[in-house]
């Protein structure tokens, strides 16, 4: 390999997947990380924005509307009662993995009515983690059903409110009726270091898409 060659996906999530081992001194040297999008999914609430913000190099772009009392009567804030605003369009962040790998972390608005947003967020990414609430678990279908549907490599993060989850994760996998080959994990948006676990998580899966 050469620095003119150009590093390709298995290579960078390779590199990924071994804890950042540079593919090549002289081809890190002269190029940039290899921008990767992955969307950030699930339904109302379940701490898609947390989790943007947590792991983001850069101040996240977020654009969250106040809940207003006409929202408020739509949305459930049963398991939310201190949300006062909502994601309208979209989170934005990104995160360099290695020398080789930068993701760019595109969120999801939860609510259906916003559904119309989701075929022009997640075109091009090469995988989605989709986000579950277990207090909710109806709200999440909705998400699971796209990357299904469409075919995009996706993992499960089941968000530890208050450090614990409502069932384990054979549990929610016999819920949703997901494929076992669909990653089912827990994870803490509020903490980076799980949020980062999680994500490569979802790598590992584009990864074995592409070599497939």
């Amino acid at each position: 390999m050469t620095p003119t060659e150009p590093i390709t996906l298995p290579q960078a999530l390779g590199s990924a997947r071994a804890g950042g081992t540079p593919i090549a001194v002289a081809q890190t040297a002269v190029r940039p990380p290899l921008p990767v999008k992955m969307v950030i999914a699930g339904g109302f609430g379940v701490g898609k924005t947390t989790t943007v913000g947590s792991i983001s190099e850069i101040e996240p772009l977020t654009t969250e509307a106040a809940i207003t009392e006409v929202a408020a009567g739509v949305d459930d804030l049963t398991h939310t009662p201190r949300k006062t605003t909502t994601t309208v369009a979209m989170d934005f962040g990104c995160i360099t993995i290695d020398p080789t790998l930068k993701l760019y972390l595109f969120g999801t608005p939860g609510q259906e009515r916003f559904g119309f947003m989701w075929d022009d967020i997640v075109e091009g990414a090469v995988g989605g983690l989709v986000i579950v609430d277990t207090r909710r678990l109806d709200d999440c279908y909705a998400a699971v059903d796209y990357f299904e549907h469409r075919q995009i490599p996706f993992a499960v993060a089941l968000n530890a409110f208050d450090g614990k989850v409502e069932y384990d994760v054979n549990e929610v996998r016999w819920a949703l009726d997901v494929a076992e080959h669909v990653p089912v994990v827990v994870f803490d948006a509020r903490e980076r270091g799980s949020v980062r676990d999680a994500l490569l998580v979802v790598l590992e899966q584009a990864l074995a898409r592409s070599e497939g």
